[in-house]
């Protein structure tokens, strides 16, 4: 099977955000793309399922997009899913501070200079201006350096706003996540005004919206996608892989097809003689408590001095995420709703009540440890096979691991498939 005026097929090992992202770029690119999934389902750490105790769907955990994430956007356009998302009509980041009962929000102004932080209502409260500022020493951070070694880390600036974004996207304490990782991010969304700041939420699910629409493109642009397809191995014959290896059947892989593998680091490796990958990784909790009233529009709110990080809600769920989430893995679901529970109902300013149905999900393995060191290990797309190539958010993307960094990863995967053909 060939396609692109006798291109060969491209061969894809796993169906995460990356190998869909990988996957559309070059069937929109006209190839032909085969895809192969261990499990029987798409969207590895970024899915909905069905939830028999709660009565509807949930996603396995909470992922925030902003305006600003071009690759993740772009990516929403092509597969005709842009519409699928919630937007508000202006950018606030809504906070509350469980010990003080405080609430404020962060609201960016319109334009690239950040003039909103002249305003008070708009910034972190206690904050001058000129605190703010403080954020410029990113830009000047070593590659060696940790967030926190860039900030005064008693000051409410750190306290009450860097310190929870960082911990939520790079899922790493400050103390040790990578400064260099930050940087892009506030580049990309504060940097650029308040337009590039909106929260993109799914109105349905993170399937509905980024997975179940990538495998209708894929598909109706003569894709295949595989699944309970496990790869045992890859066989190599000097510069060029000539065979993947399923369960039950071994794939031919002539000279001009292509292979992208885009499954977790570990996987990766046992795969791809010699590759290094990063091998820390830390885990985010996530809780889904069953209100008894849907909402009409979607919202978010950060928590400070709280067991929680961030509670969502959509439709007649609230859902807590935990990122850096390492200590509570060892308790019951039990225990952690019950901590969590009564923080819900504050943040939400629920009366006090039964806790309701509830799903706790703990993904162990969430993201890389993004620190300095371990991001040293992040291998980049291309490899010394001259038909392999490789995808994920723990490449060498130049972001952190996030949703827009799965997509970038996909996208650089398929123009390297696409310069070599």
């Amino acid at each position: 099977m060939t396609a692109n005026g006798g291109a060969g097929v491209v061969h894809i090992v796993g169906a995460g955000l990356a190998g869909l992202a990988a996957g559309v770029a070059l069937t929109r690119a006209g190839h032909a793309v085969s895809i192969y999934e261990m499990a029987g389902h798409a969207g590895g750490r970024c899915r909905s399922f069905h939830e028999p105790a709660l009565g509807q769907r949930i996603d396995n955990g909470n992922h925030l997009m902003l305006s600003g994430n071009g690759q993740a956007m772009s990516y929403l356009n092509t597969i005709g899913a842009q519409e699928t998302l919630w937007q508000p009509r202006e950018a606030a980041f809504a906070f509350v501070d469980l010990q003080t009962t405080g609430r404020w929000s962060i609201r960016p102004g319109r334009g690239v200079f950040p003039f909103w932080l002249f305003d008070k209502r708009r910034r972190v409260p206690g904050v001058t201006v000129f605190q703010h500022l403080a954020a410029l020493k990113l830009l000047r951070a070593p590659r060696t350096a940790s967030i926190a070694d860039c900030f005064d880390t008693s000051s409410p600036l750190f306290k009450l706003f860097v310190e929870p974004l960082a911990i939520a996207v790079l899922n790493t304490n400050p103390h040790e996540a990578a400064a260099r990782l930050l940087v892009p991010v506030l580049k990309q969304t504060l940097g650029r005004g308040e337009a590039a700041c909106r929260p993109c939420i799914p109105l349905q699910g993170l399937s509905e919206s980024l997975i179940d629409p990538a495998l209708m493109f894929i598909r109706a642009g003569g894709g295949n996608i595989h699944f309970h397809k496990r790869v045992k191995n890859i066989e190599f014959t000097g510069t060029h892989i000539d065979g993947v290896v399923l369960d039950d059947a071994t794939i031919t892989v002539a000279k001009n097809d292509t292979v992208i593998v885009a499954v977790p680091p570990d996987t990766a490796a046992s795969l791809v003689p010699g590759l290094k990958v990063p091998q820390q990784y830390r885990a985010i909790v996530n809780a889904h408590f069953k209100l008894d009233n849907a909402v009409l529009e979607p919202s978010f709110v950060g928590v400070i001095n709280g067991h929680s990080q961030w509670v969502f809600v959509r439709d007649a769920m609230a859902s807590v995420t935990i990122s850096a989430a390492t200590e509570l893995l060892g308790f019951g679901s039990e225990k952690i709703a019950s901590l969590l529970w009564p923080e819900v109902c504050q943040v939400l300013g629920l009366p006090d009540q039964v806790m309701p149905p509830f799903r706790i999900i703990k993904e162990k393995r969430a993201t890389i440890a993004q620190t300095p060191e371990q991001d040293a290990l992040r291998p980049s797309t291309g490899t010394p096979w001259v038909n392999l190539f490789l995808a994920g958010d723990w490449t060498a993307t130049g972001l952190p691991a996030t949703i827009e960094g799965a997509v970038l990863s996909g996208n650089r995967a398929a123009d390297a498939v696409l310069r070599r053909t």
